[in-house]
């Protein structure tokens, strides 16, 4: 298992830092600044109370927390790139799906952290590409399912 070292600002001290719930868990949990409701078909952006300085040569991802979705229809709205670079508070955008309103507590887990390697290309502008079996068959084009 690959482990780096990553600095982290706690803006408010009275909340746990994020943390992996088991030994092999991928995702460090981020905990909810505020109290918030979610209405159904609503987004919401959560606040994390915390920054950090993903090093280089690796992005973070914020994804949903199963629970949250299979459970009460909570789901992480847009899984973006927090590249490298950035500075600012980490924030958690997440939608209700379900037919009620949604209240999130203070502390509670609302997404996870994940820290992934990033490899750079060199671009090399070609006029044609090498042939494969797929081609360019789109979407669905290789089964089914």
């Amino acid at each position: 298992m690959l482990v780096v070292k990553m600095n982290i600002v706690r803006l408010d001290k009275d909340l746990p830092l994020p943390a992996y719930q088991t030994e092999q868990a991928a995702g460090l949990d981020l905990h909810a600044v505020d109290d918030a409701v979610i209405l159904p078909e609503e987004i919401k952006v959560i606040k994390t109370g915390v920054k950090v300085e993903i090093p280089e040569g690796f992005e973070g991802t914020i994804r949903g927390r199963s629970g949250l979705a299979f459970k009460h229809r909570i789901y992480v709205t847009h899984i973006g790139t927090i590249d490298a670079d950035y500075r600012g508070e980490l924030l958690v955008m997440l939608t209700n799906r379900g037919s009620e309103a949604f209240t999130i507590r203070r502390g509670d887990r609302i997404g996870q952290l994940i820290i992934s390697p990033v490899a750079r290309v060199e671009l090399n502008e070609v006029t044609e590409l090498g042939s494969s079996q797929r081609g360019d068959k789109g979407f669905g084009s290789t089964g089914t399912n």
